[in-house]
């Protein structure tokens, strides 16, 4: 005669089976869950767009700003029609970038969080050490530094400057490079297609410029754009 043991065992080892393969299905279930490649690839996409219009509106005004000087102070007359055209075309960017922002969170009612981004010097303070801020921090999400945005720029550096155009050209130069490797990390890695779009036309746009100030250059002063454009000191 079968004992109790022996008669429950196969009963016994079918539910522990059992148990194992809820287990084994729900592990596999739980997996496929924590693994949202596609939802953190959208939170990252997300921050990239918020880091690019947080740091290009106020970095096309500071391009504004020099290039309202070299309206007034412009030596040759490409100088003073590229200048004219940055006003023009930058102007109209920043009012394109103004509703994304404020839909994203970084609109004006904060100001931009404009630490350290003052139009009168954009280097030189505290808050702009290296993810010490909150452009540091947007430095790092757009995989670039700060020299890499070309934010380390002052208009007032412009003033009474002699010979004019050359400075002109040895600032705005690296400027420039800033927007272009910023508007092509958002096209790389962002996900806002307005921005997407906008990038690219950045990218174009000023590209252009740089091929054209540095034929300038060449041309008129008898050199390249030295490394890291022209020295505050």
């Amino acid at each position: 005669m079968k004992t109790l043991l022996q008669t429950r065992r196969p009963k016994i080892l079918l539910a522990a089976l059992s148990l194992l393969a809820i287990s084994l299905v729900v592990a596999a279930c739980g997996g496929g869950g924590t693994d949202s490649s596609t939802d953190s690839g959208g939170s990252a996409a997300s921050t990239v767009d918020q880091a690019f219009v947080a740091e290009m509106i106020p970095h096309h005004e500071l391009a504004v700003e020099m290039a309202e000087v070299a309206q007034d102070q412009g030596e040759h007359p490409e100088v003073t029609e590229l200048a004219d055209d940055i006003v023009e075309s930058q102007k109209a960017e920043i009012e394109e970038m103004k509703p994304i922002a404020d839909e994203l969170g970084e609109g004006e009612s904060e100001e931009m969080e404009m630490e350290g981004h003052t139009m009168e010097g954009m280097s030189g303070s505290g808050s702009m050490e290296e993810g010490g801020s909150s452009m540091g921090q947007d430095a790092k999400v757009l995989g670039l530094s700060m020299d890499e945005m070309g934010m380390s720029m002052s208009a007032v550096s412009l003033n009474d400057v002699r010979p004019f155009d050359r400075a002109f050209i040895d600032m705005m130069t690296p400027h420039h490079e800033g927007a272009i490797a910023m508007a092509e990390a958002e096209v790389a890695k962002g996900e806002n297609s307005q921005l997407k779009h906008l990038a690219k036309r950045i990218v174009a746009a000023q590209q252009r410029e740089v091929r054209e100030m540095n034929e300038w250059r060449e041309q008129w002063y008898g050199g390249p754009v030295p490394p890291g454009g022209m020295s505050e000191g």
